[in-house]
This record gives structure tokens, C-alpha cells and sequence, in this order.
């Protein structure tokens, strides 16, 4: 159960790419003509960029915890949970975010080669080009924050839902554990049950005597 720690953290990072998403929509127009082209491309620029960057941190949440927590969601459920239910539909929703999660990692490994070779290669100019290899990051990323907007919140809410059934059922399984091991103790376990006495004989007839 150590993955039920971590739905907070994705709950809450569901709603920040949602928010940073939201935040933009609502300037965006701002910056463009009737016909949706920017008439201030470098307001529109570092807006996109901005957003992108919020973003980024929390897809970074569900590199760090989305696996686990989507395979205990995946033990937890049973087929009945699919087809009805309280969260059957967030559970079809789940369906694509294993290439979701593992497209955004690709991207995060890809990251982390390429400040490897600055740190080797451009040791005194590493903050000029890694600003801007953030930039590309974030942007390819911002594909997956928006997949994850959507998938994301689905797997919050299934597993919330399903730790919290594993918690009322537990009680129960452990009491019905405990009395089956009460019953299984060596000491509880009944003597075997005494035979009868043997009835007594009859006596035997007393022989006659032969005249």
C-alpha cells in the first residue's frame, strides 16, 4: 500500500497542470488578432513558455510516482471495477497513460544527456544553453502535461477510491484471520473425546456338575 501515499502528491499535480493550462487560456486572446495570429509574438512567446515550464513540474510528479501508483490501482481493481462502479470510468480513462508516462520520461532522460555533455563539454557557458534547452523540454513536454490533465485526475480519483475500500475491508480480514487462529491454537483445540468404558462382561454361567 505504499503507493497510496503518493495520490495526494498526483491529485495535486493533476490540478496544477490544469491550472497553468487555464491561467494561459485566459491571456492568450490577448495577444492576438480577431483571426487567432499573435500581434505580439513575443508576449505570446513567453507566455507559451511560461506555461509550459509550470507544467513541466508536475509532469515531473508522475514520473516520480505515476507508475507505482497506477500499478497498485491496476492490482487493486477487479474486472467488475472496469464495467461499473464508481471509478469504471476513470479506469478506461488509464488506458493510454502508460505511453503517456513513458514518452514524458524519454524526454526527461533526453534532458539529463544533454546536461551531462554541457557539464563535460561547456563547463563556463552551461546556464547560457541549458536555459534554453529547458525551453525545449518543457515545450515537447507540454503534449504529455496535457494528456496528463486528463488522465491524470482519472488516476487520482481511482486510486483514492480503491485504497479506501482496501482500508474498510482490511478490519474485517484481519478479525476473520485472528478468529481463525484463535481457533487453530494449540491450547483452544478440544481434547479428543473420551471413550465409553467398556460395558462389563456378564458373568459367565456357572458349569453343572455331572452326576
Amino acid at each position: 500500500m505504499a503507493w497510496q501515499q503518493h495520490v495526494p502528491a498526483l491529485a495535486s499535480a493533476a490540478d496544477g497542470i490544469n491550472q497553468a493550462s487555464d491561467a494561459w487560456d485566459a491571456v492568450s486572446d490577448s495577444y492576438c488578432d480577431d483571426d487567432g495570429w499573435p500581434i505580439d509574438e513575443k508576449g505570446y512567446a513567453d507566455g507559451k513558455v511560461a506555461r509550459d515550464a509550470e507544467a513541466w513540474k508536475h509532469v515531473e510528479v508522475f514520473l516520480a510516482h505515476g507508475s507505482e501508483v497506477l500499478a497498485g490501482v491496476r492490482a487493486a481493481a477487479c474486472g467488475l471495477d472496469y464495467v461499473e462502479g464508481p471509478v469504471s470510468e476513470d479506469l478506461r480513462r488509464l488506458r493510454g497513460i502508460d505511453t503517456t508516462l513513458e514518452r514524458a520520461g524519454q524526454i526527461q532522460h533526453e534532458w539529463d544527456q544533454v546536461m551531462t555533455l554541457m557539464d563535460a563539454s561547456l563547463p563556463g557557458s552551461r546556464e547560457i544553453y541549458a536555459s534554453r534547452a529547458q525551453e525545449i523540454r518543457n515545450s515537447e513536454g507540454w503534449h504529455y502535461a496535457s494528456e496528463l490533465s486528463f488522465q491524470g485526475p482519472a488516476l487520482a480519483r481511482a486510486a483514492d477510491y480503491l485504497a479506501t475500500r482496501i482500508d474498510r475491508e482490511q478490519p474485517a480480514q484481519t478479525e476473520r484471520a485472528q478468529v481463525a487462529l484463535t481457533r487453530s491454537a494449540p491450547g483452544n483445540r478440544g481434547a479428543p473425546p473420551v471413550s465409553p468404558p467398556a460395558a462389563p462382561a456378564s458373568n459367565p454361567t456357572a458349569p453343572r456338575r455331572s452326576r
